[in-house]
């Protein structure tokens, strides 16, 4: 018996089940909660298939490049970090 095959595993690196969804990214829950509070326009992540040109394409193509940009591994001892989840769930190429 031991102590780690109890111990739920993350879904990746730093992740924190009150902000982070389990695919990366926050959660709609805590999304809110910063919009409220900050008065920012958090929108949920582009995920799906998107028309070339969209407005959600743009979206897409900005963060990606943005994010793309930020220094840091995106996975760190075989699991993604925030950074490579956020990738991975907005399909960055």
């Amino acid at each position: 018996y031991s102590i780690m095959a109890t111990k739920k595993k993350k879904p990746f690196h730093g992740y924190n089940k009150k902000k982070h969804a389990k695919t990366g990214g926050l959660n709609d829950k805590y999304r809110k909660k910063i919009n409220r509070e900050t008065g920012s326009n958090l929108k949920r992540p582009v995920t799906g298939k998107v028309k070339p040109g969209s407005k959600a394409a743009k979206r897409r193509k900005s963060f990606c490049a943005r994010m793309s940009g930020v220094k840091g591994p995106t996975s760190k001892g075989g699991k993604l970090t925030p950074k490579g989840a956020a990738l991975k769930r907005w399909k960055c190429k």
